[in-house]
């Protein structure tokens, strides 16, 4: 029998491991191919593709990102092979499940929670005898005489996770191994009970055998895996476990990188300590899921978490500068309105994560706050990814104008093309990293820019657009000539390459130019002994480094983070690859003009 399983990827770069863990342990028994897609893939490509392969059943792993399309892609198969058998299994589906039987009439199956004994359970059932009322975990059509009837089986006892085989070890990822994110589990299940997330249904975490999952790890850094992504919802949950992996994955990681996620504020002290000593830079990344400060809020939907270690832990993962954080928040929980989801927002921004993502609630189905929506006055999308649209506390107009927050946040902060010039405008000038962030945005959605692309060069001359009108037009107190000084140097350093153009209309005079060209060549230690070394001639200089003025004390900025509106500096920036070496961004120097003049 020649079973195809598939699904539809967010992107190519990401990969399937429940389709591999059903392989992993039926695929001795059955011709069975692993078919993977994106959502951006056409329908008639994908049908094409899987009819090609002439499959007897077809399954399909359902998530709130790809049911829709997985659901089009579904009725042509049903059209084309009205004989074929059609499976569905994953998160999405395996709740409201009756509901889903009788929307989606083309489908034979639904597998529902944990799949691998229960899918090839089924199968079995399908090649041999088809008493499918003995299959735990299933859906499925019972046909009568006269009608059709849909029948739920009760749910299969949770598996014994040591007797499962690896799902790491096709050949056929291999040749690609390097180029996709490997998803890697170490447990299943979550110790917590957030209501607004399907882990908190499954009680209790189960573990996978600690050795063998250090032979898969070996095994994928082996054949050249550059990105693990471990899927355990808390990674670090008991100290001993994680302390262990974490010295393993140091120990050998050889230039792979590993995403976590953790719970900060149940990280143990000797855990960090050991962390800002021994990890490698840039080898470890954790994402923490922090979603709300508000102590109201994280009660109704019974999460626990103490923010004072929280802070703790994100405050001392950052001072090791070893580990980059991905913090994240969701607007739209109960008793969270506006101004207290702004406090969150504020208090989150205050700990300079590498990334703040900017999530809205889903109403997920089978979570406690779906089952309660009427408590709280939720209207949501009737269709996945089933968003909040509002809430007795947040109407929708509040979580549109939180969504430009989003938006310009992900280009500006969360792509760090302008951490110079944010910091200082979140510090110094705007009342809040908040304020800023959705007066910025209210901007760019006023002057459509929402609707078309941009380039680098864009985004610049944007914020210095909006920058203008803010003074201008809002009144705010701006010292634009030091605004426009950070943001050149910005720009310079978002290039790996020297810039063919620039966004800014005044540039340097040519002869005043010169004239530092010549001084640069001739007195180079006037900057310092690395710029001094490179023993460039004129030539070489115009070749490599672009000059601007800026109106303040560049050298102690670059020294201090402090920005001094006092004189002038000569901002230098150069282009150059050491040892064979990609520059990944420009070397920045400079020197205070008025000293230089005097000397």
């Amino acid at each position: 029998m020649k079973v195809v399983l598939s699904t539809l990827n967010a992107k190519f770069i990401h990969t399937s491991l429940a389709l591999r863990c059903l392989k992993a342990f039926s695929g001795h028994k059955f011709d069975m191919d692993i078919a993977e897609y994106t959502i951006k893939d056409p329908a008639m490509n994908i049908v094409s593709d899987i009819f090609a392969r002439e499959p007897d059943v077809v399954g399909f792993s359902c998530y709130i990102w790809n049911i829709e399309e997985t659901i089009t892609v579904v009725n042509m198969l049903r059209k084309i092979k009205p004989e074929l058998k059609i499976i569905l299994g994953g998160p999405e589906v395996s709740y409201d499940t009756e509901q889903w039987m009788e929307r989606l009439t083309d489908v034979d199956f639904i597998v529902m929670g944990e799949g691998e004994e229960t899918f090839d359970h089924l199968l079995t059932e399908i090649e041999t005898t088809q008493k499918y009322h003995m299959v735990f975990g299933i859906a499925y059509r019972k046909h009568l005489a006269d009608s059709v009837e849909i029948r739920i089986n009760p749910g299969r006892p949770k598996l014994d996770l040591n007797t499962l085989p690896s799902p790491y070890r096709f050949e056929e990822d291999l040749p690609q191994l390097a180029n996709r994110i490997v998803y890697f589990e170490t447990s299943r299940g979550c110790p917590f009970s957030c209501q607004f997330c399907l882990s908190s249904i499954e009680v209790g975490v189960r573990y996978f055998d600690i050795e063998r999952t250090k032979a898969d790890i070996i095994y994928l850094i082996d054949q050249g895996a550059k990105l693990i992504k471990f899927v355990d919802r808390t990674f670090n949950i008991k100290r001993d476990y994680a302390l262990e992996m974490f010295q393993f994955l140091i120990e050998n990681h050889r230039g792979c990188v590993f995403q976590f996620e953790i719970t900060a504020d149940i990280m143990r002290p000797e855990v960090l300590d050991y962390l800002a000593e021994n990890a490698p830079p840039g080898v470890f990344r954790f994402e923490i899921g922090v979603q709300s400060t508000n102590d109201v809020t994280n009660l109704a939907v019974q999460r626990r978490q103490n923010w004072s270690k929280l802070v703790r832990t994100v405050t001392k993962v950052q001072q090791s500068g070893k580990i980059d954080q991905h913090l994240d928040l969701i607007a739209g929980l109960p008793l969270e309105n506006y101004d207290t989801f702004r406090g969150t927002f504020n208090d989150v921004f205050a700990l300079r994560p590498e990334e703040l993502q900017l999530g809205f609630l889903k109403m997920l189905r089978g979570t406690g706050l779906r089952n309660e929506a009427d408590k709280w006055g939720y209207i949501y999308q009737d269709r996945a990814p089933y968003e909040m649209l509002g809430n007795d506390l947040m109407p929708f107009a509040d979580i549109v104008r939180i969504k430009r927050v989003e938006d310009v946040l992900e280009k500006y902060w969360n792509d760090h093309r302008m951490d110079s010039t944010l910091l200082y405008l979140v510090d110094h000038v705007f009342d809040s990293p908040f304020d800023f962030f959705q007066s910025f945005g209210d901007y760019w959605e006023r002057q459509g820019w929402q609707k078309i692309g941009h380039q680098l060069e864009d985004l610049f001359s944007r914020l210095w657009s909006y920058l203008i009108y803010a003074q201008e037009a809002e009144g705010q107190q701006l010292d634009l000539p030091v605004l426009q000084g950070l943001m050149k140097l910005d720009y310079y350093r978002n290039h790996r390459y020297k810039p063919r153009k620039v966004w800014w209309d005044s540039i340097m005079d040519k002869s005043e130019w010169s004239s530092w060209m010549k001084k640069l060549t001739e007195q180079p230690e006037q900057v310092n002994e690395q710029f001094a070394s490179y023993r460039f001639n004129e030539r070489d200089l115009q070749k490599h480094i672009v000059l601007e003025t800026v109106p303040f004390n560049m050298p102690h900025y670059l020294e201090t983070g402090e920005v001094v509106a006092e004189g002038e500096s000569l901002l230098i920036a150069m282009y150059i690859q050491e040892q064979g070496e990609k520059q990944s961004s420009a070397n920045i120097y400079s020197i205070n003009i008025s000293q230089t003049v005097q000397q």
